[in-house]
């Protein structure tokens, strides 16, 4: 770490002083303009360092020194937001009040110069609880005064308008309260303070906006009643639709455009603002929204048919058409590496699954991509349409099941160990259930457990995480043992795990001390059980979960 907090002090009589730290910073760096500084005679203050040999000492210092060493003096404050130091920027943003002049001071520094921008806007998920003050802002932001602050999860509220939304007779959502009306408002603010910041930056390549508050709106409680009490005429959603082609147009270098759940940003004809040089170029695109009313798509088979260089992909299932696929497996497209699909109990309900690729769709699609790879997210998705949807061909390398009402039964994880064994390496299973009483039991057969075939038949499975479910203390040392070291990630909560009644009455051994022994054992490496599920945001925050890991399946290419 260096330090550049004083100016060299005078010279005094005896013997030589060391170097100062500037001196030593500046040789280290390599011959530049100060190489030949003298640190004799004239004392040479820091803020006396031309600005390229500033920011060349910038450049090799990580962002939270970078932002300790810009404290030295207002010449290397001014330093700090050259842009060759900051091409990429990502922010993680609470949405409230107090972030606006932060962002407004971030974005007006680096918002026409930025080539990648990712941007998350995190919200509290219950509207009864008090707002949490500060803002988790990385990299930059911190230069702007930012706080700290964390992530909420989902709870009952959402349980609640899930089963609304799913037709299961529960009763209606609670209506967003003056918290929820603020929290919108001040959404919309930060979103326009965003998109008005890149507008013109024609240098842009990544755009990610992800919009954490609208996991409330998936399960249809953001409507557009409430978005009449904080923007009267639509005038703040119909400028950031405009904002937001508009940056489409001006783009002449974008490669990564990926928008998942981002209040109404999208529409249907965004795309149509990208030039044919553009979307002949992008490498990936995302587009996640299920506020898309009725049977309107975000993008159409036509439209795919523009972007011919596209490596990875993202959309709601229901839109994965099988004209689609024939798009891209045509031999004018580039090989597809990743595709990442949402599956949503409210998409399924108001789109149909009569469009979706057959299997034959499938095995085309992989003949002209060999190495495609496909990762799957399920939202209270009823056994009976998975069973349709998880096609023999589909190369499915991870897959995520996230449920409030329904349950996913041992039958669907029988079909995905043996449909998938060749690629599965993700398997993830959440029930969120509000009766900790008692857990589904998957397995029909106590010696034929569906959890423990998939580690048996997947030979290639390196992370399991279980909550919600029955996980038999055996069954879980057995596949611990099976896949061993291999298996990086086993994650399981305690209140998943259960003993036979035999286990219990042994009163020579603890079965708790037995079962971590057993599984430590057999993965080689020590284990216990998650105790505290908010620790992981795979179950406490299954949206930004799949959104997070999608960008990072889509980059592993």
């Amino acid at each position: 770490m260096l330090l550049f907090l004083s100016q060299e002090p005078e010279a005094r009589p005896g013997p030589p002083p060391p170097p100062p730290p500037v001196a030593a910073a500046a040789a280290a760096a390599g011959p530049g303009p100060a190489a030949g500084m003298s640190v004799c005679g004239e004392a040479v203050g820091a803020g006396s360092l031309p600005s390229e040999l500033v920011v060349h000492i910038f450049s090799f210092l990580a962002g939270p020194d970078r932002l300790r060493a810009s404290a030295a003096c207002s010449h290397w404050r001014e330093c700090l937001f050259y842009p060759a130091l900051w091409p990429r920027l990502r922010l993680s943003l609470r949405v409230s009040p107090a972030e606006r002049p932060r962002l407004e001071f971030l974005m007006r520094k680096c918002g026409w110069f930025v080539r990648e921008l990712r941007v998350q806007f995190a919200a509290d998920n219950y509207p009864s609880a008090s707002p949490s003050p500060g803002a988790a802002v990385t990299g930059a932001a911190a230069a702007a005064g930012a706080g700290g602050g964390g992530g909420g999860g989902e709870g009952p509220v959402v349980a609640a308008a899930s089963a609304a939304a799913a037709g299961g007779g529960g009763e209606a959502p609670p209506p967003l309260c003056p918290r929820w009306l603020d929290l919108l408002r001040t959404y919309l603010e930060l979103v326009l303070c965003v998109l008005s910041s890149v507008r013109n930056n024609r240098n842009l390549q990544k755009l990610s906006l992800f919009g954490d508050i609208s996991i409330l709106q998936q399960h249809g409680s953001i409507s557009n009643t409430y978005l009449g009490k904080v923007d009267p005429d639509g005038k703040k959603i119909k400028q950031i639709q405009q904002l937001f082609e508009e940056i489409l147009g001006n783009s002449r270098q974008l490669k990564w455009l990926s928008c998942g759940f981002m209040l109404q940003i999208v529409t249907p004809t965004s795309l149509a603002s990208l030039s044919n040089p553009i979307a002949n170029t992008m490498e990936h695109l995302s587009l996640l929204d299920n506020h898309i009313p009725g049977n309107t798509t975000l993008i159409t088979a036509v439209e795919l048919e523009r972007f011919v260089n596209l490596r990875s992909l993202a959309l709601d299932f229901c839109d994965f058409t099988a004209e689609m696929a024939r798009v891209l497996a045509d031999s004018n497209h580039v090989p597809l590496h990743r595709l990442s699909l949402l599956v949503h109990s409210v998409s399924i309900m108001h789109k149909s699954l009569d469009s979706m690729p057959e299997d034959e769709n499938w095995k085309a699609l992989t003949r002209n991509s060999t190495n495609l790879r496909v990762y799957i997210m399920a939202f209270d998705v009823k056994s009976d349409d998975m069973l349709r949807i998880l096609k023999p061909s589909i190369p499915l390398e991870r897959i995520h099941f996230d449920s409030y009402i329904t349950c996913v039964s041992g039958a669907v994880v029988d079909l995905i160990s043996r449909q998938y064994d060749k690629f599965l390496t993700h398997f993830i299973l959440m029930n969120d259930v509000i009766d900790m009483s008692g857990f589904p039991d998957l397995s029909d057969n106590r010696n034929e457990d569906p959890l423990v075939l998939l580690a048996w038949r997947c030979t290639r499975l390196s992370l399991l995480a279980v909550h919600g479910y029955t996980v038999w203390a055996h069954n879980l040392i057995a596949i611990a043992r099976l896949r061993g070291s291999d298996l990086k990630v086993l994650e399981v909560t305690e209140e998943s795990i259960d003993f036979d009644q035999g286990e219990l009455a042994d009163q020579d051994v603890d079965p708790v001390h037995n079962l971590i022994e057993q599984v430590s054992l057999g993965l080689g490496r020590p284990w216990h059980a998650v105790m505290d599920i908010e620790l992981l945001s795979v179950f406490t925050e299954p949206t930004r979960h799949f959104y997070r890991e999608m960008q990072s399946f889509s980059e592993g290419i």
